[in-house]
This record gives C-alpha cells, sequence and structure tokens, in this order.
C-alpha cells in the first residue's frame, strides 16, 4: 500500500510532464504541387504512400489556399501569417523588411528555446543582412541552416550549404531529406525541442526529376482533369489569358505530350514521398515520432491543363489550392483519417506552429491556429479568405474572395480590347469551375454577397498594405471606371 501510494503521485508528475513537454514541429513545403498530385486525395494513378500514410495518420485538409500562389510571396506568409500586401515580399515589390522578420515563426521559436533548421528554397531575402547592408537571407537566424538562394539547383553539390550530401544524394530532393534525419539527430543530442522547415525545389521547373526513379511512371498514361483545354475556358476572363499561364499550355507540352509532361512531375513529387519516409523513419529511431508534429503542404497549386492553362498565379482551383496534411501524434484523433472541409490558407501556419510552442500569436498576424480544427474537423475557422496576383502582366492581377462554398473575383484591368470582368462559382456545386455565374439572374443574391466581401477584404488592403502594395487600393476598387484609373503595364519576369 505504502508503495501504491508513492507510485501514484510519481506517475502524475511524469503524466504532466509530458503534457507540458514541448512538441517538436516539422514543416514541409513543396514547391508548385498540386492538390490532385496525391493518392490520399482522389488520384489513383500516382504513387505516394508517405503522404498518404501521414494523411491516415493525422487530418487531411481539403479546402486549403495559398493567398498568392506564388513562391515568393507565398513563403513570406507562411513565415509571418501575414497577407502579401502586409509581408510586402513578392517579385517587382522588393523584399521582407527586418521588423516583420522578427515577427516570423522561426525568430520567435528560437527566441522561445528552439532549436531551428532550414533546408531548402527559402525564397526571398530579408533587408539590412547582406553585404553593405542591402539584403541577404537570414542564415544567422537558424541554428542549422541548409538553406540556398534564388531558385536553387536540383543539383545537389550546386547548393553550398547542401553540399556535404552530393556524394550519396546528388539530387537535391532526397539531400533535404538527410539535412531533416542529421537535425533530427542533433536535436536529440542537444535535448532541446527542434522546429525543422523543408522546402523542396521539387516538383518545379525546369523539370529535373531524379533518374533513380524513372522506372516508376515509364510508359504510363493519365487521365486528363474534367476541366482539361481550351473549350473549358471560355467562360473565363479575357484578363487571365494575357499572362504566362495561357502560353505554357502550349509551351510545355500539356496540350500535345500530356503523359510525358505528368510523368516527369509526378515523378519529383514520388522522390519527395521518399525524403518523407526518410525523416519519419528517423523520428521514429530517435524515439521522437510520439512528440513531434508534422505539417505538409506546397508553396502554390499547379495548373496542369485545367482550362488550357499551366502554371499557377490564377485564382482556379488548381492554382491557389494546396494539399495540406497535418498530423499531431498527440491528438486523440490521429490514426481515424479524418478530412476538414473547413477553409484554411497559408495565413495560417505561423499561428499555428506559435501555438504548437505555447507562444501566443502575435496581433499583427492576419491567420489564425489551425488546432481548432485539428480538434474538430467540423470547426470553422475562417468565414471568408481573400487571395490575389501582383505578379506578371498588369491585367492579371487581382483580387479575389472565398468562402467554403462561393469564389467571386474582379478582373478590374480595362481597355481598348477587354472590359473590367466578374467571375462567381459556386464551389460547392461547381468544383471544376465550369459555369461561371456572374452573369445569371438567379444567382444575383450570391453575387452581391460575395461583392460585398470583396470590398471589405480591399478596405482591410488598404488600411494595412506596405507602400508598394497602396497603388492598389484604387486599381481594384469596383467603384471607379476604369478609365479613370492609372495603368501602368508590366510583363513580369520568368518564375
Amino acid at each position: 500500500m505504502k508503495l501504491t501510494h508513492l507510485l501514484i503521485p510519481l506517475l502524475t508528475l511524469v503524466g504532466i510532464a509530458t503534457a507540458n513537454e514541448k512538441p517538436n514541429i516539422i514543416y514541409l513545403m513543396a514547391d508548385d504541387q498540386n492538390f490532385s498530385s496525391i493518392g490520399i486525395y482522389g488520384n489513383d494513378e500516382v504513387q505516394t504512400p508517405n503522404m498518404d500514410k501521414l494523411g491516415k495518420d493525422g487530418m487531411i485538409f481539403d479546402k486549403h489556399y495559398n493567398t498568392t500562389a506564388i513562391c515568393m510571396a507565398s513563403r513570406a506568409t507562411a513565415f509571418t501569417g501575414m497577407y502579401e500586401y502586409k509581408t510586402g515580399t513578392n517579385f517587382e515589390h522588393g523584399h521582407m523588411k527586418p521588423e516583420i522578420w522578427a515577427k516570423s515563426y522561426p525568430v520567435l521559436l528560437r527566441e522561445a528555446g528552439y532549436l531551428t533548421a532550414f533546408a531548402g528554397k527559402f525564397g526571398m531575402d530579408v533587408y539590412g543582412l547582406g553585404p553593405n547592408g542591402k539584403q541577404g537571407m537570414p542564415e544567422s537566424d537558424f541554428d542549422i541552416w541548409g538553406g540556398s538562394k534564388g531558385q536553387t539547383q536540383y543539383k545537389t553539390a550546386r547548393n553550398p550549404s547542401m553540399a556535404k550530401y552530393a556524394k550519396k544524394y546528388p539530387h537535391s530532393t532526397l539531400s533535404y531529406g538527410a539535412f531533416g534525419q542529421d537535425v533530427i539527430r542533433q536535436a536529440k543530442e542537444a535535448n532541446k525541442p527542434f522546429c525543422l522547415s523543408i522546402s523542396f525545389k521539387a516538383p518545379h521547373k525546369p523539370a529535373t526529376p531524379d533518374p533513380q526513379f524513372d522506372h516508376i511512371y515509364k510508359g504510363k498514361t493519365f487521365t486528363r482533369p474534367a476541366n482539361y483545354g481550351r473549350e473549358h475556358a471560355d467562360h473565363l476572363s479575357p484578363q487571365s489569358k494575357t499572362g504566362r499561364q495561357w502560353e505554357r499550355f502550349e509551351q510545355w507540352g500539356y496540350d500535345d505530350d500530356y503523359d510525358k509532361v505528368m510523368a516527369t512531375y509526378y515523378q519529383q513529387i514520388y522522390a519527395i514521398d521518399v525524403a518523407l519516409g526518410m525523416i519519419r523513419d528517423e523520428l521514429e529511431k530517435q524515439g521522437v515520432a510520439d512528440n513531434t508534429v508534422i505539417i505538409y503542404t506546397s508553396d502554390n497549386g499547379f495548373l496542369c491543363g485545367a482550362h488550357g492553362y499551366g502554371s499557377k498565379v490564377l485564382p482556379l482551383e488548381e492554382s491557389a489550392r494546396a494539399p495540406l496534411m497535418i498530423y499531431d501524434p498527440r491528438s486523440p484523433n490521429s490514426g481515424k483519417g479524418l478530412r476538414t472541409s473547413s477553409l484554411t490558407g497559408n495565413i495560417d501556419f505561423a499561428p499555428t506552429i506559435l501555438t504548437l510552442a505555447g507562444l501566443e500569436i502575435p496581433e499583427n498576424m492576419d491567420g489564425k491556429s489551425l488546432l481548432a480544427v485539428l480538434q474538430d474537423p467540423k470547426a470553422e475557422i475562417h468565414k471568408e479568405l481573400a487571395f490575389m496576383n501582383l505578379y506578371g502582366t498588369t491585367p492579371t492581377k487581382h483580387l479575389t474572395v472565398i468562402t467554403k462554398d462561393l469564389k467571386y473575383s474582379y478582373w478590374w484591368y480595362g481597355d481598348k480590347t477587354m472590359e473590367p470582368t466578374e467571375d462567381l462559382f459556386h464551389l460547392g456545386k461547381d468544383s471544376l469551375e465550369l459555369t461561371n455565374l456572374a452573369k445569371n439572374p438567379e444567382a444575383a443574391p450570391m453575387l452581391e454577397e460575395m461583392r460585398k466581401k470583396y470590398d471589405n477584404a480591399l478596405k482591410h488592403w488598404v488600411a494595412n498594405a506596405e507602400e508598394p502594395y497602396e497603388k492598389y487600393g484604387p486599381l481594384f476598387d469596383r467603384s471607379i471606371p476604369w478609365q479613370e484609373k492609372e495603368i501602368k503595364q508590366t510583363k513580369g519576369k520568368k518564375k
């Protein structure tokens, strides 16, 4: 009896210590991976066993969007939890200010005692960190660094911070898996919680798959999506057809070499799947899997021929929507293969990671913690989200508002060849966006509702925008005729 009385408080203390132990956090992000490229998202023509397992172990998010569907801006948003017009970070607009970076999740977690590590495509600079105080990557803000400038390289040896992995892993995708393994081991040795962030280059073009996986999709044919091809684009705005996305349907072979193009695309994703397996195996080996939260997503989706487009940027589902799977082994919902249709965005990653670490969410962040959804897949944390494009040809720059069922875009640009245009899609009934309801009289109440939400989103923009983004307030204003707007044409660089 005396032994029992001694054991009960001891076991209670152990339970409290375990409950209060800070979890390890792994944030994995592909580059240009669309939601239909994973088996668990309904594609039975691909091999993604580790991604499928992660989804079954955790929770699958079916309505997850990137608020800017291009790499630089999307990464800035993921780090900071803010819309692009508040980060001030994207091609054509500039890199990140140090005061904004100071409130990013890697900086805040390191200040809280986490071992932090980053590898892969960082995708932006921070002003004041480079030579002569200009700009550079924040390498010194991480304990372990494997990041590279610009788009990075598929050849591991060409990424200086990853060169030590080149002999065993000459292709960069698996080198990031090896980097992750090393971080897990070092954190275990240091007896510290860790936050590991990896941004894979794959499957970003130029398509360069790891040749050791050439056999995976050799000779395979693939089913085209039901909205494939330009016969499904007549109802879409003329503005959206002025950018590279329209040209790349033919340039990249979606029109006449679809099977080969998709085999290469899926092969690159297969290698990421292998790297994910490497990381999860190491978690088990080091005995820390039960206290490690894994987040897997992509910086944006990808248009693989849908509506006759290629690439990203546009507000179409294939471009703006992305896969998201989160596995928290401590959650009672783990292992149930749960899915959620809750509306979420990449503005939510930083708040989620901070909450997991037991930290407060700064007031500047636009996103919300996803932990409420992990606890209850029916929880709704957003009634609507805004997403935008501020890159490329002037007519393709736009603001979009989405709810769980409706999506509204206002294409503000006008000239002698085109008038401003509205898109309205009922995603609950038309997930392939085949019917534009904007001119349908029966949809007038929905259109008016979404116009109000759009106007409110623009008000938030105007009130919070960094200087380079202030000019878009009047451009995106529905009440100002296009003839009265000062339009500066831009073409955009190839990214």
